[in-house]
């Protein structure tokens, strides 16, 4: 197991606008480099990409949660 960590402090986002589906779910595969999210500081958006292969077990962080740098967001399996 693997998990990915936020590079930045802000709010998590799962889906890049509200009226638009989730980058990714729990049970999906993603690959290296995949984007899984969104960091939105001072209204500038950063896309959390995977840092490895493999299937969402769980998100950390819920969505629109404040996070820390270096806070895990997702668990990969």
């Amino acid at each position: 197991m693997s998990t990915i960590p936020s590079p930045l402090p802000g709010v998590f986002y799962r889906r890049p606008s509200p009226d638009e589906d989730d980058f990714v779910s729990v049970g999906d595969e993603v690959t290296e480099g995949q984007t899984i999210g969104l960091i939105e500081v001072m209204k500038n958006f950063t896309e959390l990409k995977a840092s490895a292969g493999g299937r969402v077990k769980e998100f950390l962080v819920e969505d629109a949660a404040e996070v820390s740098v270096g806070q895990d967001v997702v668990v990969l399996e």
